[in-house]
């Protein structure tokens, strides 16, 4: 998965976010695409050719493709962000450019997982992103599924659970200092939780400073109250996590959440260190939902 591919853009407001019931026109006069006598003009050419409104706008020249595409996604409640526009990171593809084929490719895994957990008999819908090493694409496709997730109109939280060497927050352009691991020693609360305001329906928990404990830390007894409080106000859970391989965190993790998606990165990863991880993982107790090669 690259995020740095030529991707189709969506043009429209800066930024694309869900209305409901909300018409074609209203949307487009909002946007500044239309103003009232544009969207009369539009009507009546509706009346008299039985066209739709967006047909009929284009027809008139009065709006683009590129303006109809972001009013309709607004329309269909499928917030996304618009190229250069959104305050989050540029890797964050199914935001930026939800019609790219990598963006397809993870609303796939999406429904995977779904369908794992609905075959498996899984309620508590928590899910760890684990693999071997480092560079194999863990945060990218944690950050990405969190936001597929919450695009389905389901309350998602990310929680970077990798305290040793967290991206989340630079993804999503947040501040680092209070997360997790403030959480766990007890100098914060769940208020450290904090909503990504491009997605209404999406949250993230950092992961603090950095520790000299992380995995002492990962196996208190506090953390499974916070899981239970936050279990009850979200319904998808994910984790971002440190490698495998070089660290027993995610044999924690995959403990606490239930699920484990595993990745491997194409030409990177040696077989030998993924099957080595999912036997660890399904040691500590995790069903392995799914397999990801990441090819980029």
């Amino acid at each position: 998965m690259n995020a740095q591919e030529n991707v189709l853009p969506i043009k429209g407001s800066d930024r694309v976010t869900a209305r409901q019931d909300a018409r074609l026109g209203n949307i487009l006069e909002e946007n500044g695409k239309l103003d009232a006598a544009g969207v009369e003009r539009v009507l009546e050419l509706q009346r008299v050719e039985k066209l739709r409104f967006g047909e009929a706008a284009l027809h008139l020249g009065l709006v683009t493709s590129d303006d109809l595409r972001g009013a309709v996604a607004k329309q269909y409640d499928f917030p996304h962000l618009l190229p250069g526009k959104g305050s989050v990171g540029a890797e964050l593809v199914v935001a930026y450019a939800p019609f790219h084929p990598r963006a397809e490719e993870l609303r796939a895994l999406r429904t995977q997982v779904q369908i794992r957990w609905a075959n498996i008999g899984i309620k508590k819908r928590m899910l760890a992103i684990a693999s071997p090493g480092p560079a194999e694409g863990r945060s990218y496709t944690a950050a990405n599924l969190a936001v597929a997730f919450s695009q389905l109109g389901l309350h998602t939280l990310l929680i970077d659970a990798d305290l040793r060497m967290p991206r989340q927050h630079r993804i999503f352009n947040v501040a680092g200092g209070i997360g997790l691991s403030t959480v766990l020693t007890g100098r914060a609360d769940s208020s450290a939780v904090v909503t990504v305001p491009e997605f209404g329906k999406l949250s993230l928990l950092p992961a603090g400073e950095c520790p000299p404990n992380p995995q002492e830390l990962l196996l208190r007894p506090i953390f499974d109250s916070l899981l239970e409080e936050l279990g009850a106000a979200f319904d998808v859970i994910l984790f971002d996590t440190p490698p495998a391989r070089l660290y027993a965190d995610a044999q924690s993790l995959a403990f606490r959440s239930g699920s484990v998606l595993v990745l491997a990165r194409k030409d990177h990863t040696p077989c030998a260190d993924t099957t080595s991880v999912i036997s660890g993982l399904n040691d500590a107790g995790a069903q392995i939902v799914g397999t990801v090669l990441n090819a980029f």
